[in-house]
């Protein structure tokens, strides 16, 4: 069967040659699920990976807009909704030129793994458009996202597909989907997570992903009589998960020593304060780089076209953008004394480098397992939709806290080796996809 699934993998590559990222984040899966596959008839029968590392539909569309000037601008959306096996349809929409299919495809995949972890009765789903908000007026973008959802609302649904936001789509873009989804469909109901608190949005959601990476870290720590209190950490990016992630840090005792964007990185040796990490926050919709325009006022130092992994840290945070850390980034990491690398973004660390951090026996968490707080308290925003209730900020911090603190010990459970070394990626990968398995199983062909 082992023989087979090779077979499947090189057919797969094949069909799908250009679609890399999507290959690399289903080569990881396989790697670590070969045995329970091996171990166990039923998913060899009804060939459960196979059916996993499809998607049910992917569906495509064309974006017709008009700017603030009148001029017409046409872009391409996407919704890939690739398994409703234990719940809706749930992943977030990016606008970027970047995006393509391979790119949510692979988002789409990972998804499935990262929601299954959670515990929660989610699917897994991303979607987007290669729009650049870059320089766009905010007319522009409210007429982008009025045209978009046009056609987005034939497939989404509470119980059906419920998108949130990623890459550039923050609290204002999910505002205006939301409001036009409403206009065209003529229901309340909460078919958008993300949303603001006056309109069925949820306490956390902003924070969810950068303090759940931070629970996360702790219980990694923790589980290897660590604390965080006292270490060095080197983030990447200056969104609202690396954001976050460094002031739950800096709360928790952590010396946070940089952040970064596309620009360049911003490095304070004594580490940021809470108050100018907020004042980075406070300058980013007015500025193309809060990072450098604030430097001096907080006494850092910014670095043209660098990243954070040439810094001595204990922790790194990777938290910008998928395969942002190379080979050798994670050799310099290592050298320089890295004992743990917990991933903020989705796939931000590249093959070669997952193989050198795991070689080292260094503590690493994948993005499905570390990531997942956003998905996480999205979930706990539908709970909340579907019974017209809001809890209060503290009260779902600390269901966000049991959730990551839960998916950890999964990991622990599945992923704990011979030598006590715990591999996070395995452990992610095998809880994940046994839950998404044996659902497959139970509802038949």
């Amino acid at each position: 069967m082992t023989q087979d699934l090779s077979k499947y993998l090189d057919a797969l590559q094949s069909r799908y040659k250009n679609q890399k990222e999507f290959l690399q984040a289903v080569e990881e899966v396989y790697q670590d699920i070969k045995p329970m596959i091996k171990d166990n008839k039923h998913y060899q029968e009804k060939r459960v990976f196979e059916r996993l590392t499809e998607p049910d539909r992917i569906i495509t569309f064309r974006v017709e807009w008009l700017d603030e000037d009148n001029q017409v601008h046409i872009n391409r959306g996407w919704r890939v909704q690739h398994s409703n096996l234990i719940g809706p349809y749930k992943g977030g929409l990016r606008f970027h030129p970047t995006v393509n299919e391979s790119i949510l495809k692979f988002l789409a995949f990972e998804q499935c793994f990262k929601n299954a972890l959670t515990g929660l009765p989610m699917g897994g789903g991303k979607g987007g458009a290669d729009f650049d908000p870059k320089g766009k007026s905010d007319i522009d973008i409210m007429r982008f996202c009025q045209a978009y959802m046009m056609e987005l609302q034939r497939h989404i649904g509470a119980k059906t597909d419920v998108p949130a936001g990623d890459i550039n789509v923050g609290n204002r873009e999910i505002g205006y989907l939301y409001g036009q989804y409403k206009k065209i469909q003529n229901q309340f109901e909460g078919v958008l997570t993300g949303k603001d608190i006056e309109f069925g949005g949820s306490h956390v959601r902003t924070e969810a992903t950068g303090y759940g990476l931070v629970y996360f870290l702790i219980a990694m720590l923790e589980q290897h009589d660590k604390s965080l209190e006292g270490m060095r950490v080197a983030i990447s990016g200056a969104g609202n998960v690396a954001i976050h992630a460094a002031l739950k840090a800096i709360e928790r005792g952590a010396k946070v020593i940089s952040l970064s964007n596309s620009k360049g990185v911003l490095v304070c040796e004594e580490g940021f304060s809470e108050e100018s990490v907020k004042k980075i926050l406070a300058r980013r919709g007015d500025s193309d780089n809060a990072l450098k325009d604030v430097h001096e006022d907080i006494n850092g130092k910014w670095q043209d076209d660098e990243t954070p992994w040439h810094l001595t840290c204990d922790v790194a945070m990777p938290c910008a953008t998928q395969n942002e850390l190379n080979e050798d980034d994670a050799k310099s990491l290592i050298d320089n004394g890295c004992l743990c690398i917990a991933e903020g973004a989705n796939m931000p660390c590249t093959s070669q480098a997952i193989e050198l951090i795991q070689k080292e026996k260094v503590l690493y968490s994948p993005g499905k397992a570390s990531n997942a707080g956003g998905v996480a308290l999205s979930g706990l925003e539908m709970s909340q939709n579907a019974s017209f209730q809001r809890k209060e900020f503290d009260v779902l911090n600390e269901q966000l806290r049991e959730i990551m603190t839960t998916i950890h010990d999964r990991c622990v459970n599945y992923g704990e080796e011979s030598d006590g070394h715990i591999n996070y990626v395995k452990g992610a990968n095998m809880a994940s996809f046994e839950r998404l398995a044996n659902a497959m199983i139970a509802l038949g062909i």
